[in-house]
């Protein structure tokens, strides 16, 4: 079915891991013939430019970020703050709230697309006869465990909330005490964390999520149930092939090993490890006796991650062993050959670029809900990593059992392993199958213009039940 095309807008949140799968939304549904509005930070619009693929259709609408006291006068992102700032940051963005409902006045959208951080938007949309659409960039999984309306009647985080489709998924003693306090955190202009989750998703007119229905169609059936709107998925996102080609150090560094011998690891542009934890991961990564890239921040009271490694480590790995505190090209690393392993934090991004290639999962997730419930997910219902064992208490992991991971997805002789390789490659063949994720994104289109009621024509000599269509 062909529909007319779309004006979409979308505001995500103000940090790099946002905004850029909504961008990558954008380019998918840009390259069906939709015009996007991408609100954008002022400054932050250079870093984005170079992924607008169709810039004849995806417009950047920049946006003035109001000063916050306690702010950086020239903050815009989350990139731009330590972690403790990130609540001023969604207290710049709901002071946007005028300037928005003017752009939108005069842009005449027919969806907006918004993140958690502004829940305002379904109230204002509705003044002006817009609809709105909550769109995560985070799993269903994550949302249905943490956020859905019989959470909001169920206290113990230990256990899934009544009618939730996965057991798997169980929670140490740390991560429900954080996530316990996380519900009750104030994120920026007297609003709780949990609120700016749970209202955007009841007001708007439905609810997106990055994935597809052949692993997450359980999840989205149970939110349908508990929101009791539409839930739509967009398809995994996955970046377009890069035109770029690796950094020539990086390439020639690697190119020394063996197929499938070299550990990356990476945490995310956000994330630094405590200093005792950081040495345990890196001690770990010499135990395993393999070569390694780590891309990791120095821990915040380090100027620089070599002052932070751990005393002789960088002589005793020499030319094996190399961690470096700088922006990689991450999706050109992990498609090299010489990759065979990727210890990661769970950002859903990182597992998406993991899933398409070769290399194997070793899953050491950041203390969030969406990295917890993505580890568990990824190394329990879906079976395509291993996680690293930790403290049920503290939360804490050491060398042994980062090395203990590696070693039994590195291991063609460990049963475990093996499994988790066969489903990796499965899951694989699925997202690289032909046509899947255009067909994804086209179903994302097509969905949310008929659940709108935008649906304008059909495919001549076509005729088209409605309950058939795949929502």
């Amino acid at each position: 079915m062909d529909i007319a095309p779309l004006h979409i807008a979308m505001y995500p949140w103000f940090a790099m891991g946002h905004l850029t799968p909504f961008l990558h939304l954008a380019n998918k549904l840009a390259k069906r013939g939709h015009k996007i509005s991408f609100f954008t930070p002022k400054r932050t619009q250079a870093k984005l430019e170079n992924l607008n693929l169709h810039p004849t259709l995806i417009t950047f609408v920049p946006i003035n970020v109001p000063h916050v006291d306690g702010l950086p006068y020239d903050a815009e992102t989350t990139s731009d703050v330590s972690f403790s700032l990130f609540p001023l940051i969604a207290t710049a963005m709901d002071l946007t709230e005028k300037n928005i409902e003017l752009l939108l006045h005069e842009l005449k959208p027919h969806i907006v697309l918004f993140d958690f951080a502004t829940y305002w938007l379904p109230n204002l949309t509705r003044g002006i006869g817009i609809k709105s659409l909550q769109f995560w960039i985070i799993s269903p999984a994550t949302i249905a465990y943490m956020a859905s309306p019989s959470r909001q009647r169920e206290d113990d985080m230990r256990k899934p909330p009544s009618g939730f489709p996965d057991c798997s998924i169980k929670l140490h003693a740390h991560e429900v005490r954080f996530l316990a306090a996380a519900r009750k955190l104030e994120f920026g202009n007297g609003v709780l964390f949990y609120d700016r989750i749970s209202v955007g998703a009841e007001l708007s007119d439905a609810i997106g999520f990055k994935g597809c229905k052949e692993i997450e169609g359980p999840y989205v059936e149970y939110l349908e149930t508990q929101y009791g709107k539409p839930v739509l998925l967009s398809g995994p996102l996955m970046p377009e092939p890069s035109i770029s080609t690796l950094e020539a150090k990086w390439g020639e560094w690697l190119g020394r090993f063996k197929i499938g011998s070299v550990i990356y690891c990476a945490f995310g542009s956000e994330t630094s490890l405590q200093h005792n934890q950081l040495n345990e991961l890196l001690l770990g990564l010499e135990l395993t006796g393999m070569p390694f890239l780590a891309a990791l921040k120095p821990p915040i009271e380090f100027e620089s991650i070599e002052e932070a490694l751990p005393k002789g480590f960088k002589q005793r790995v020499q030319e094996r062993g190399v961690v470096y505190w700088g922006w990689v090209q991450q999706q050109l690393i992990l498609e090299h050959p010489s990759v065979g392993c990727f210890i990661t934090h769970c950002g859903a991004a990182s597992l998406t670029e993991a899933l398409v290639n070769l290399c194997q999962l070793v899953l050491l997730p950041r203390l969030g809900s969406d990295f917890i419930i993505n580890a568990r997910t990824m190394g329990g219902k879906l079976r395509v990593g291993v996680e690293v064992e930790k403290g049920e208490e503290d939360g804490l992991f050491t060398k042994e059992s980062v090395c203990k991971a590696v070693k039994i997805v590195m291991d063609d002789e460990n049963e475990v392993g093996r499994e988790v390789r066969e489903n990796h490659n499965k899951v694989r063949n699925l997202l690289l199958s032909n046509n899947f994720e255009s067909s994804c994104a086209s179903e994302f289109a097509l969905s949310s213009a008929f659940q709108f009621d935008l649906l304008k024509f059909y495919t001549i000599d076509t005729q088209i039940n409605k309950n058939s269509l795949p929502l």
